[in-house]
């Protein structure tokens, strides 16, 4: 068996999808996205991070507010299809860089914007990646973390964790919203209490989104008719297998 680092898995399961990520309804909208672009209207002189930019979609909805995005990921894939989009959606003011989270290729306080959506639950180190992230915001800027969490429960935490591991290698935790609170007052924020909302999964389109081997697909199924009734019931999971996801958004200021 061919040893792969963490960054490795990601790339690999990220980088052949990225035009499926680009495309993907559930990435492209929400009221998160919504939320984000309020918070950075009219700061038209700003500089933004969008820090494991994915499908580009916090990119697309920012850029419009001001004058630079750089969407950073692992995946050179997925960098290039966000430059292509870019392009068709007319915005020149989104440049790309490749790399990790945990060591950011920016001098200290290069950008009034750190934003992040749906990635931090791939981060191989989260401590060092919220670390990072605090370093290169200015003093007065402001970082919105958007993510789906864990409930915190014991048992509905094992659950998730496993739903998203059988389909996701790259996964590596959904936090809690205290787990959140917590890891970004020692990296040097003060956030905000978060602010909840619910995500529909439709599982045919989950699974294909990153192309979930078959098997695994029986094994989440399987998992699915094995739980008791409370799991099924929090997660609103149908007979299909669709399921609700619990996601946070954080807005944080430096300490």
């Amino acid at each position: 068996m061919t040893a792969k680092t963490h960054e490795s898995v990601v790339t690999g399961q990220f980088g052949p999808r990225a035009s499926a990520y680009v495309t993907s309804a559930v990435h492209a909208q929400g009221e998160d996205l919504q939320a984000l672009a309020e918070i950075v209207r009219g700061q038209g002189a700003a500089r933004a991070l969008d820090l494991g930019c994915g499908g580009g979609h916090v990119s697309f909805h920012v850029a419009p507010h001001v004058q630079e995005v750089v969407a950073y990921d692992l995946s050179e894939e997925m960098l290039a299809a966000v430059r292509q989009a870019a392009k068709d959606r007319g915005l020149s003011n989104i440049m790309t860089r490749q790399g990790a989270v945990e060591r950011l290729p920016f001098e200290d306080a290069s950008f009034d914007f750190v934003l992040s959506r749906f990635s931090a639950h791939h981060w191989r180190d989260f401590a060092a990646g919220l670390r990072e992230a605090r370093r290169v915001l200015k003093t007065g800027g402001t970082a919105v973390f958007m993510d789906a969490v864990s409930p915190g429960q014991g048992l509905l935490d094992t659950y998730l964790q496993a739903l998203e591991l059988l389909r996701d290698p790259s996964h590596f935790r959904n936090y809690t919203r205290a787990e959140w609170r917590q890891a970004l007052t020692e990296a040097g924020f003060r956030p905000d209490a978060g602010t909840g909302r619910k995500v529909p999964l439709e599982f045919s389109s989950w699974v294909a989104r990153i192309n979930t081997p078959g098997l695994h697909v029986q094994a989440i199924r399987s998992l699915q008719g094995r739980v008791s009734k409370d799991v099924l019931d929090y997660f609103q999971t149908q007979p299909d297998g669709s399921f609700v996801l619990d996601c946070m958004t954080f807005v944080a200021a430096p300490a």
